[in-house]
């Protein structure tokens, strides 16, 4: 079966798999929120009572904990799927590091996070030493550990350097659902609200509070495309309680709706098997 690559590997219909296994992967791409398999649902619970360990790719931990396999354990998802997780189940321990292990379940965020868990899971069972060797064989020198961030730093992103700016930022990308004034963000962030302007028209070339309300519609972008929450929720949960206000600002920001985004930025997901004898 081909990858999203173009590359080929050999797969199995998972239904039509007989064989016993330790430990099964489920690695999805797309919008693994959309997806919905009782069969699929069924095999997986099936597996879990055969005392099968589960793991999840990438969306695939997304798939997992819609089917309840992640009640009561840590565990973690792609970045994009991660405030959408939290929105709709809100009870689940879903957590923004690259990899988690808890008991029996097995999650990364994804692309080389894997080689990260990979790396970790070879040592707890070989030792460190083999461990790096076979890092070193993949050219993977640099493992991270769990609680490595899966994006890079607010500096790297924006490329500011003045620490008022970092901390104003930060603050944006916490507080999106519920908007602080510029009063606010230049108290929190140790400067006066107008000095606190003049530093993003120097260094990002943009009024504060534009920019600000960007970082809110481009999570409202993402959330219309990654997740099935209605366009009022998005709405909400991205800081604007005024549904008409919110489609106008979408608008001139992205040129559509958000219902026409929704309509063009839904993703099928891809769902493959990764199965550890």
């Amino acid at each position: 079966m081909p990858s999203s690559a173009n590359g080929g590997f050999h797969t199995e219909p998972w239904g039509q798999v007989q064989e016993k296994f330790d430990l099964v992967f489920v690695a999805a791409g797309g919008n693994p929120m959309i997806y919905d398999s009782p069969a699929l649902m069924r095999y997986l619970r099936n597996l879990a009572g055969r005392g099968v360990t589960l793991g999840g790719i990438s969306g695939g931990s997304a798939i997992l904990a819609r089917y309840g396999m992640m009640e009561g354990r840590r565990f973690t998802v792609h970045w994009q799927h991660v405030q959408a997780m939290r929105d709709f189940y809100p009870h689940l321990l879903v957590e923004r590091s690259l990899y988690v292990i808890d008991r029996d379940r097995y999650t990364c965020a994804g692309g080389v996070a894997a080689l990260d868990m990979m790396h970790a899971m070879i040592a707890a069972e070989h030792g460190a030493g083999f461990a790096t060797h076979v890092s070193d064989w993949f050219i993977h020198t640099d493992i991270r550990t769990s609680s490595d961030p899966q994006q890079s730093s607010l500096e790297q992103q924006y490329g500011v350097t003045h620490p008022a700016l970092v901390a104003a930022i930060g603050l944006m990308n916490t507080h999106l659902a519920d908007p602080l004034t510029p009063e606010q963000l230049g108290m929190l962030s140790g400067q006066s609200a107008r000095n606190l302007q003049r530093l993003f028209n120097q260094q990002l070339g943009e009024p504060m509070m534009q920019f600000y309300r960007n970082l809110r519609l481009d999570k409202a972008n993402e959330l219309l495309q990654q997740s099935a929450l209605p366009i009022s929720r998005v709405a909400l949960s991205t800081g604007f309680s005024n549904a008409a206000h919110f489609s106008r600002s979408f608008v001139q920001r992205f040129g559509v709706t958000p219902a026409q985004r929704r309509a063009q930025g839904v993703k099928s997901p891809t769902v493959r098997f990764l199965r550890m004898e």
